[in-house]
């Protein structure tokens, strides 16, 4: 199946949320080649940040997911949006590739303003496979970016962040930690590595908070990624009819719960401009209830609260998902 989305700008679609009260500010997203990271990049940049972007995927180097988006392509797409942007091709396994993205915006800038760590590895997860049936290495993907490149990167850029006060380290994570505390994530090797990227977020808001800095997690809903509408068949235009059609059997009817990356990257932004945001540090907070407390929506105008719709699930299988939008 081919790559849908166009890299294009659709400009029209961000307006609502172009007030530029980021500007002046400097930020590192981690992951930034597509889906979330893409988002939050361009939503940063939209806000008047000045985002430096990492990723594997090059024009010259495809991803290993096989997907067509490029770290160049975000970029791109930022620039052309008029934002400021710079690309860094980084494996954010290799420690020493990571340190030299930091001393290039040390050596631009002199600091770090917000570091968003997104890189996640679900596409190597073996879903429906007992544990001891899986591939211990293969799994170990998974593992390794979507955890160890975390602790890898906050170890580099924290000098950096917490050079002056008021420094911002999110992590992107999966679910919320009510609901991971109490829901078996499916595979064992994506249930350590994202409660483990919320617990990094909540050892490292006791160490920043001493110099004045927060760290929070964050969680989107049901995300309606690049990846997932090829996955599904489907495009922005047609996801919800589709989801709501009984004669087809993909996607499945609860995709009409989904949200773009931008709910999410609305949440780094929103979070980012919030000179109170320290009432949140330690925690994991998720799409809905960030767009709740600061009031802004998804591109279509909505509210969609992914993981009340899954509790609701539980109790009634019939829920409609229309009705937590």
């Amino acid at each position: 199946m081919t790559n849908h989305i166009a890299e294009t700008t659709h400009s029209d679609r961000f307006a609502p949320f172009d007030d530029q009260a980021l500007t002046g500010r400097i930020a590192l997203v981690a992951g930034a080649t597509r889906g979330a990271g893409r988002a939050i990049a361009r939503d940063l940049a939209r806000a008047g940040a000045s985002v430096h972007c990492t990723g594997r995927s090059t024009a010259g180097s495809p991803s290993d997911y096989g997907r067509a988006e490029t770290i160049e392509g975000t970029v791109g797409l930022i620039t052309a949006e008029g934002g400021q942007a710079r690309s860094h091709i980084c494996d954010h396994l290799e420690p020493t590739q990571i340190a030299e993205v930091v001393r290039r915006i040390e050596d631009a800038h002199g600091r770090l303003d917000i570091l968003v760590n997104d890189i996640g590895g679900e596409a190597y997860v073996d879903w429906g496979t007992p544990f001891s049936q899986t591939d211990r290495e293969t799994e170990m993907r998974i593992v390794r970016a979507g955890l160890l490149t975390h602790l890898y990167t906050a170890h580099a850029a924290l000098p950096l962040l917490s050079r002056t006060p008021g420094g911002l380290h999110i992590e992107i994570t999966d679910g919320t930690a009510a609901y991971n505390a109490s829901h078996y994530r499916e595979n064992i090797f994506l249930d350590l590595t994202k409660t483990g990227v919320s617990r990094l977020a909540f050892d490292l808001g006791h160490e920043l908070d001493a110099v004045g800095s927060t760290a929070v997690a964050i969680t989107p809903g049901w995300l309606r990624s690049e990846m997932m509408l090829d996955l599904f068949g489907t495009d922005e235009d047609n996801w919800m009819r589709d989801s709501l059609n009984e004669n087809r059997s993909v996607p499945p009817r609860d995709f009409a719960i989904s949200e773009t990356p931008h709910l999410l990257g609305r949440s780094v932004v929103a979070l980012a401009g919030d000179p109170d945001r320290h009432r949140f540090n330690t925690t994991t907070q998720d799409t809905h209830s960030l767009a709740t407390h600061y009031g802004f929506t998804d591109l279509d105008g909505s509210r969609p609260n992914s993981w009340s719709f899954i509790a609701a699930l539980q109790d009634d299988p019939t829920a409609d998902a229309r009705a937590f939008r």
